[in-house]
Order: structure tokens, then C-alpha cells, then sequence
């Protein structure tokens, strides 16, 4: 039998990452989290994740460096970085998006490497 739980995240209560990120609902192979009111800052040392991530922008403006493109993300973009691949986000200006990551980041310390 399939799993018919119902999972309800209230994100005012929702665990904190290391990065600022607050974790949203988590099945078996995706997760959502959301970065909220993130603040310009200069560029990190691109990473590479073991996991794939979509995202979506609700507010600010940032760019994400990936495999040597540069790709504006302004509200109402959306975007897919490859499990494997380079990339880095500078935030331009204070930036709020939500990211789905298959499977999810948060299992394993995935997130936090």
C-alpha cells in the first residue's frame, strides 16, 4: 500500500539550514525550502550539490554563475540547476525564493556541504 500521510508545514515554525534557509514540507524524494529576505552579499565559491534544484523567485533580484553562464533571476523567474553542476548565487538585492531539491537536500547533510 502506498503512503497516504498528509504533511502540513507552517513556515514560521519550520527548522532553520546553516545557510539561512527554512525547511518546507519533505516527501521521500523531493523537499522544498525557502530563502527569505536573503541580503546582497558578494559572490560564494561555486559548490557542486548531490541534487537537483528548481526554484522559483518571489522577491529581489539575484544571479545565478553556473558552468560559466551568468543568469539573471528577477520575481517571477524560474530556474534548474543540475545535480553535479558548478554554480554560486550573489544576491543583488534583498531576495526571497522558493527551491524544490529531488532528492531532498536536508537527508544526509546533503545541504550543508
Amino acid at each position: 500500500m502506498s503512503d497516504t500521510s498528509v504533511k502540513k508545514v507552517d513556515s514560521a515554525h519550520s527548522p532553520k539550514g546553516q545557510q539561512g534557509q527554512k525547511y518546507l514540507a519533505s516527501g521521500k524524494s523531493v523537499s522544498m525550502r525557502l530563502w527569505e529576505n536573503e541580503q546582497p552579499d558578494e559572490s560564494k565559491e561555486p559548490a557542486t550539490r548531490e541534487y537537483e534544484t528548481v526554484g522559483y523567485v518571489i522577491s529581489g533580484r539575484a544571479e545565478l554563475h553556473i558552468e560559466g553562464q551568468v543568469v539573471s533571476l528577477e520575481p517571477g523567474n524560474s530556474w534548474v540547476v543540475p545535480k553535479g553542476a558548478s554554480h554560486t548565487y550573489k544576491i543583488l538585492e534583498p531576495f526571497t525564493a522558493v527551491e524544490a531539491t529531488s532528492p531532498p537536500a536536508e537527508v544526509h547533510g546533503r545541504d550543508e556541504n
